[in-house]
């Protein structure tokens, strides 16, 4: 018989593989400092553009204020319980009105975590005679839920609707067969590269297959639409959209999640999401602090006109200069380019150390061999000088890429290297 941890240490997994050489500077670096567009590297400033803090909320003065007082007030413990046993109160409630009046809903459930969250909403509303299809490109938390699923799923090919009837039409078929229904799960905004879900197409279907729509919208609440109520919003399909999710984390600066739906649906989750029953409360400070900044949402426009005039100045940059940013409609932006792993990181040493840019790199066996995929996430809170000092960091480390400069064997050993 086999030592169940033997396997592990002899395969530590494609990123496991480097953390001698990439601890502390490819994987977990320590960014330090107050959160912001410039923050602190290894004793260098550097301009960073891996915060999902797309309005700028996280270390606003208002923001930072009111969490502190809320701090003061009641402590970290504060309600203790779950909130069906002891642990709900009108802070809570009053949060969840907010937010279904700011998505167009009829009813909210606060969830503690997003990636926890989804996965148990998911788990709560299926049985094995349901089907699921959901997009291929869908984030690893829907995944993971799909995983608790015991019944069919289809995938259908990101973004593509001629694919995504042609699973409906599967669905349709295994559904009736097992006397299940349909659930189809995508995104509001996708995380990697920045496209809106096909929501509006999505909804159209409705009029062909009987199905119920779930989205996942981490990477749009807050600040997507003419009033940042989200992707829904801004393609005018919210009624056709049921359920609607989103973490706290991305727009809001803070932690928690919620699900937005039908009354009824959502009192049935509150009385069957499995981590929401047998966990602690959502902290009140996160609840009092979560409702100064649906406030500033609400009442400070200038905070999304901000975020778009520095995606529009970012990605128009990019695009000038020939770079790939592929089919973003968000602040999402990806940089497409040709390389392998190694390369990827010589090019990364050289934009931290000597470009002082800051930003998230997904290389193989994240996505296919040779190719490499920067992603930046602009923010209110940067400048255009910002923007304009990493427009001419991408050019010149663009052509060295081109020319082979950073043509290495191994990936260079960061983790004991002293600060170049």
């Amino acid at each position: 018989m086999a030592d169940v941890f033997e396997k592990l240490v002899k395969d530590m997994g494609p990123l496991g593989q480097h953390m001698d050489k990439a601890y502390g500077y490819f994987t977990f670096p320590k960014l330090e400092g107050e959160l912001g567009p410039r923050m602190t590297f290894r004793g260098k400033e550097m301009i960073v553009w891996s915060l999902n803090n797309y309005l700028g909320l996280v270390n606003h003065p208002e923001v930072r204020r009111v969490d502190a007082e809320a701090a003061v007030k009641y402590g970290m413990g504060n309600p203790m319980g779950a909130r069906m046993m002891s642990g709900n109160t009108t802070k809570h409630e009053e949060l969840e009105r907010v937010i279904s009046e700011f998505v167009d809903r009829e009813d909210t459930m606060l969830l503690n975590f997003g990636y926890q969250g989804i996965m148990s909403c998911i788990d709560a509303l299926l049985n094995r005679r349901d089907v699921v299809v959901y997009d291929a490109e869908s984030h690893a938390c829907i995944v993971d839920g799909l995983r608790l699923h015991m019944g069919h799923r289809y995938a259908f090919r990101h973004n593509n609707i001629e694919d995504c009837e042609k699973q409906l039409q599967r669905a349709t078929e295994m559904a009736a067969k097992n006397g299940g229904g349909i659930l189809l799960i995508t995104e509001g905004v996708f995380g990697m590269d920045g496209e809106q879900g096909i929501l509006k197409e999505i909804v159209e279907l409705k009029k062909k297959f009987e199905f119920r729509v779930l989205i996942d919208h981490a990477h749009g609440f807050g600040y997507m639409g003419p009033n940042g109520g989200g992707a829904d919003q801004a393609q005018g399909c919210q009624q056709g959209i049921d359920l609607y999710f989103s973490t706290f984390v991305k727009s809001m600066g803070s932690i928690g999640a919620f699900i937005s739906g039908p009354k009824n649906i959502v009192t049935y989750l509150r009385h069957n999401v499995r981590s929401q029953i047998f966990a602690k409360s959502l902290p009140l400070i996160i609840v009092e602090g979560m409702l100064k900044r649906m406030e500033m949402v609400k009442t400070m426009p200038e905070l999304r006109e901000k975020l778009w005039s520095n995606v529009y100045r970012l990605q128009e940059g990019l695009s000038a200069r020939g770079f790939d940013i592929g089919n973003t409609n968000s602040p999402v932006t990806p940089i497409y380019m040709k390389g392998g792993p190694f390369e990827a990181s010589a090019m990364v040493v050289d934009l931290r150390e000597n470009y002082h840019i800051f930003c998230s790199i997904v290389v193989y066996p994240v996505i296919p061999k040779g190719n490499i995929i920067y992603r930046l996430i602009p923010t209110a809170a940067h400048s255009y000088e910002d923007v304009d000092l990493t427009l001419k960091a991408f050019e010149e480390s663009k052509k060295k890429l081109d020319s082979g400069a950073y043509k290495v064997s191994e990936i260079p050993n960061m983790a004991t290297a002293k600060a170049i």
